[in-house]
């Protein structure tokens, strides 16, 4: 087999046996997850004599001479022996569970499905391109909230091909969900330069890091990554909170979309039993504000990471752009030590958290200066009068075609505007810093082109679309409102 459609098809058709049994898509490739990785690493312990850090007595060939219960009671304990070891093993098998209830059914996964494919001797793009469409089908299954960790590839490669990273760069990504941004930026660098032997083994083993503290999506990329040959000697992912640490300038580039939800919370146990939840401030001597905003949070930390000149491209929500208090205070001085010269307005639709209005925010660091190192913002409006689905009218790289010719990725500094007076729907749009800084609140969330559902009753969004709107801007309201009864009530 050496299609990856053929092979999609043939790994997604077992997932309908076993959503019989009420295993939903989330739980069959996470199961999948760990049975190709034990099969893959038994593959190179047999056919290139490669020394294996699973314990003999719970490798691929551990489940083979096993049936019915003493093969559900075998998985079970090496699924939690395995969680307890180091690096890469540990990343894959942290907190697994068994989810197939069926010792019947998870023998025919090992045996008929998984055990007579040779996977070594696929090419990683057939591996690669397989795992990744699942994932993709994994995220349409909105039930089971997969899609959380899944932004839309054709905005990914979007964003890497104006990024444009290069072997012998740092990249990395905190919030790096199944690792869409850090595949396509090792993509980008394989198509577009030319690499010698050492080169490609730095850009495989030592250019790709990233944080994830979802088990689930944390396991899911670091596979993700295996299966496209990019690893390490340790995981490449680490399972902790970026937001607690601050490892210091250390990144070139740094490429991520954060979970959506603006606030940082904790649950708690109060003393009469009951469950409650308490916002979180990150206190960090390298963030210019504190807040229990996640959002404004991980911006402060994508640049504190960089390096000096790092570049980094980051997906935020509309309140990042306007908010008052920590985020003016975060917005100027991030225009002050930065160079924020790009913001990509995206439509509504792209994202399975429904209702989501975000931008792409580009910016690159710069040494300390009492003057705003940000001199323009170039802002390409995608949004205005465009409507997209997950299903009948998907994303396409296409509708990003204009924006990556108006970005000029091969010389930004020469820009041109496509908006004017005689052209006021021109989506490409330049401001300067004095005309930025005048606005109330240093207020970012700027629109100019006329919107065509204000003015013909008959041009209305869906409904659906407007619904998700208004239950968004009430989410947002509702938890300012709770937050000003929590400050009131610490008060």
């Amino acid at each position: 087999m050496n299609n990856s459609n053929q092979l999609v098809n043939k790994l997604w058709n077992y997932c309908d046996i076993l959503r019989d049994d009420g295993l939903s898509y989330g739980d069959y490739v996470e199961q999948l997850t760990f049975l190709l990785f034990l099969k893959m690493d038994d593959e190179r312990v047999r056919l290139l004599k490669k020394k294996s850090d699973i314990p003999k007595k719970y490798n691929w060939q551990s489940l083979l001479d096993k049936d019915g219960a003493e093969l559900e009671a075998h998985y079970i304990m090496l699924l939690t022996e395995l969680a307890k070891e180091d690096g890469i093993i540990g990343v894959i098998f942290r907190k697994a569970q068994n989810r197939i209830s069926d010792p019947a059914k998870l023998r025919k996964l090992i045996v008929e499905l998984i055990n007579k494919e040779n996977w070594l001797n696929l090419e990683v793009d057939v591996k690669g391109d397989a795992y990744e469409s699942l994932l993709e089908k994994n995220a349409a299954d909105v039930k089971g909230g997969a899609g959380q960790y899944f932004t839309p590839r054709p905005l990914i490669n979007t964003i890497v091909q104006v990024m444009r990273p290069k072997a012998g760069m740092k990249v990395h990504d905190p919030a790096c969900g199944t690792g869409g941004f850090l595949l396509s930026a090792y993509n980008y660098i394989v198509k577009n330069q030319r690499l010698d032997k050492d080169q490609k083994y730095d850009l495989k083993h030592n250019t790709f890091t990233g944080n994830e503290i979802v088990p689930l999506a944390a396991r899911l990329c670091v596979m993700n990554l295996y299966l496209h040959g990019i690893n390490g000697e340790r995981a490449p992912i680490s399972p902790d909170d970026s937001l607690k640490i601050n490892p210091g300038g250390i990144y070139d580039m740094v490429l991520t979309n954060p979970p959506f939800g603006k606030k940082s919370s904790e649950k708690i146990i109060t003393a009469e039993g009951k469950s409650t939840t308490k916002s979180l401030t990150i206190l960090r001597d390298d963030f210019w504000a504190q807040t229990s905003n996640k959002q404004l949070n991980f911006l402060q930390h994508v640049r504190s990471i960089l390096k000096i000149n790092g570049k980094a491209a980051i997906v935020l929500p509309d309140n990042v752009l306007f908010e008052g208090g920590a985020g003016e205070t975060i917005r100027k001085k991030l225009m002050q030590t930065c160079d924020l010269h790009t913001i990509l307005r995206l439509p509504t639709g792209l994202f399975y958290a429904q209702g989501v209005k975000a931008n792409v925010l580009f910016f690159d660091k710069k040494e300390a200066s009492k003057d705003y190192m940000t001199k323009k913002i170039w802002i390409y409006d995608l949004r205005t009068n465009k409507h997209f689905t997950l299903k009948e009218n998907q994303l396409k790289e296409s509708h990003l075609a204009e924006f990556i010719k108006c970005y000029n990725p091969s010389n930004r500094f020469a820009r041109k505007e496509t908006w004017s007076e005689k052209n006021p729907d021109g989506r490409w749009r330049c401001f300067g810093i004095d005309e930025i800084l005048k606005r109330d609140k240093t207020n970012l969330d700027i629109f100019w082109i006329k919107d065509e559902s204000l003015e013909d009753i008959d041009n209305l969004p869906d409904p659906d679309i407007l619904a998700n709107e208004i239950v968004e801007d009430l989410q947002d309201a509702l938890e300012q409102l709770q937050e000003i009864a929590g400050d009131l009530g610490e008060k």
